[in-house]
Order: C-alpha cells, then structure tokens, then sequence
C-alpha cells in the first residue's frame, strides 16, 4: 500500500540520517557502501520516467505498479545464457548484472570468467551470485566462493541465492527454516568480512514463506516475483532488486533472459554504484 505524503517526508528523512551515519561511521574504502541500506517498501520513482521495455516470451498482465515504474533495468545470467555479447545486452538498456559464480562448495559456473571479464571491459556494474546447497556446511561454502570470486572493489556486493533446487540430483533435502537461516547468517557473515560489503539476499515467494525470511534484518533483498509487484507477493518488505521475469527476451542473450530492475531513480542508483 503506497503511504502517505507526511510519512514519505518522515521515512525520507529517516533514511537520509540513517545513511549519513552509516557513511560518516564507516570504516571501508571501498566502492558500493550503500548496499546494505535497505530502502523502502511499495515505494517508487517520481516524475517522468524513462524506462526500457524489453519483449517477453511471456508476459505478465501488469496492474499499478508495473516494471516501467523503474528506470534502471538489469539482467542475471548463468552458463545457460551460453555465450553473452555484452555490448548489445548494454544497448539495449540494461544497466547492471548479476552473474552465476559458484554453486555448493565444488561447483563454479562454466561461464563465470567470461561474463565477470566482460561486463567489466564494457563498464557494465556487476556482481556475482553463489547458489546455496543445502548439503555442505555454509562456511565451506562461503570459503568456496571466496576462492574463485575475485575481490574487485568496483564489483557490486556479493549476492547468497536462496531457493529450493528440486531437480539437484544429489541434494533434495529441506532443512527446517531455523537451520536455513542460521546457515545463511553464517554465509553472509564470513563473505562479508572478506570482501568489506554487505552481501544481497536473492530469493523467492515460497522460499521467502517456508523460512521466515522476514526476520533476517540488515540486509537488502533482491526478490523474486514475475506474476506481481513485490508488495503484493512478500508484503511491506523492503527490496532493493526486484527480478520482474525470467522469460525476458534481452538483445545479446540468446532464449530466455532474466530481467530485474532496481527500486530507486537513475540519481539513486548512482549514488548506490558510487557509494557516495
């Protein structure tokens, strides 16, 4: 539900005091400072916005709040996308990307070098993304995407993907939500420490639900959600990415592209890229 003007003002005012605090207190140089402030729910950019459409092999009937609310427009990719020309996935109007790095604690992405290397010649901002296995110990894991993700202080935050792989012919377990969220704390923890940012949570609807998400604080969201704005499927939570689709056509990938977007004005998501 869209708050009203007065308690805008207020929660801006908020925000902008938390945000200087956090700055005038922090002790990291480095780039992206402002990735683990979470910005507000069901909120978004005013006046005339300028956003890409993309086609969709599928698309959502939007209502209200649609992705073209959103300027800033970006992608997430894996060895599935096969071989990416960056360069036309950045004509087209795709401002950022999130690439697949590692898996569990033995597997990495078979198109991880290529894509960081290349969205990086281009100046695309990017981070990668380590997809959690629910049967190896979350600080194997975090060690495992340590070693193979570079530490490049101009790379977005590190993202934990959490979500339910049925089809993993090895792991089909689902822990009990309290161990997934201490094992995430764990994660989030050791990756942090190591590469001076705060990672971002990838997750979906029903692995949002099943394990009370909700009650880990302090970290920004990128949320799932191709059928609804995200306020509509995960509440007043706030979120900093929101993936809109995952059968996106993006000029650059061949098939289907997931295609998210990021809650703030093209202002916003300067000062979030800059860390200023």
């Amino acid at each position: 539900m869209l708050f009203k003007d007065n308690f805008k003002k207020m929660a801006r005012t908020l925000f902008t005091s938390i945000a200087s605090a956090l700055l005038l207190t922090s002790c990291t140089t480095l780039s992206y400072d402002l990735g683990d402030i979470v910005p507000p729910s069901g909120t978004a950019p005013k006046g005339p916005i300028n956003a890409p459409r993309f086609d969709d092999r599928k698309p959502h009937d939007w209502t209200e709040l649609t992705p073209w609310h959103y300027p800033i427009h970006g992608t997430d990719v894996s060895k599935y996308q096969q071989a990416v020309d960056w360069a036309a996935v950045k004509h087209s109007g795709i401002s950022f990307a999130f690439i697949k790095a590692t898996e569990g604690g033995d597997r990495v992405d078979d198109n991880f070098l290529h894509n960081w290397d290349g969205t990086k010649e281009i100046g695309m901002p990017r981070g990668a993304y380590h997809f959690f296995y629910y049967c190896r110990p979350a600080s194997e894991q975090a060690k495992w995407y340590i070693r193979n993700v570079p530490k490049d202080p101009t790379a977005l935050p590190p993202v934990l993907d959490m979500e339910w792989n049925d089809s993993s012919p090895t792991c089909k377990i689902r822990p009990p939500a309290e161990t997934v969220r201490s094992e995430m704390k764990v994660f989030l923890s050791i990756v942090e420490k190591y590469y001076g940012k705060k990672p971002i949570i990838y997750t979906t609807v029903d692995f949002f639900d099943r394990n009370g998400l909700s009650q880990i604080k302090g970290y920004s969201f990128w949320l799932r959600s191709v059928a609804g704005h995200p306020q509509e499927k995960y509440g007043t939570h706030p979120w900093t990415f929101w993936q809109y689709t995952g059968t996106g056509r993006v000029p650059g990938i061949k098939g289907d592209a997931d295609i998210n977007v990021f809650y703030g004005s093209r202002d916003e998501w300067q000062k979030y890229v800059s860390g200023k």
